[in-house]
């Protein structure tokens, strides 16, 4: 059985999409970053928490404190790419959760009542939505270069709160030359899944 979805849109999302190491200097605009939430905030998350937070680096003086705090290897991408974006972990999601979850607003208190409890279901969660808006980046014809080479602790003290968990640092933008590395090696269907 083939997938629904144009096989054109399939190559967009992924068979063709990589993830960019360069980039060109065409910006990349607040409607774009828009449209790419618009469309990726209706991927699945557990009660509805959607926990992921989206911090936008476009200062030059905001740059180029996130650099420094990039792996050494990352510093030049980071320090190029048109718009880069923090991803983060809302741990007091709930409290968002009776406008978000409206059926059972009961759900903040009678699940989420413990600070480890919402930090373990904003990581998943949030990293679930992580992957959707790089697909949303996709979507929108630009690249994304996400990287966990950073200073966690470092991102987390000079962007966000100790309510806030960063997850990852994506590079937005046009790919420019050398973009892209060459495709490493996929797993088989035979080897990931099992029938039972």
């Amino acid at each position: 059985m083939s997938l629904v979805l144009d096989p054109a849109a399939q190559d967009l999302l992924f068979r063709e999409a990589r993830t960019a190491n360069t980039f060109t200097d065409e910006p990349v605009t607040d409607e774009q970053v828009q449209a790419i939430y618009d469309l990726v905030k209706y991927g699945p998350t557990a009660f509805n928490q959607s926990p992921l937070r989206i911090t936008l680096v476009r200062s030059p003086e905001a740059r180029e404190r996130l650099v420094r705090h990039m792996a050494e290897g990352n510093q030049p991408k980071t320090a190029t790419a048109p718009l880069v974006a923090i991803l983060s972990a809302d741990n007091e999601f709930h409290e968002e959760l009776p406008e978000l979850f409206p059926h059972f607003p009961q759900a903040k208190d009678a699940f989420f009542s413990e600070r480890p409890v919402r930090e373990g279901a904003a990581t998943l969660n949030a990293a679930l939505q992580a992957a959707y808006f790089i697909v949303g980046v996709r979507a929108a014809g630009l690249a994304a270069g996400p990287m966990t080479g950073l200073d966690f602790e470092g991102v987390r003290k000079e962007f966000l709160d100790d309510d806030h968990t960063p997850l990852m640092v994506v590079n937005i933008g046009r790919p420019g030359p050398d973009a892209w590395f060459p495709r490493s090696p996929r797993l088989t269907y035979d080897q990931v899944v099992t029938t039972v």
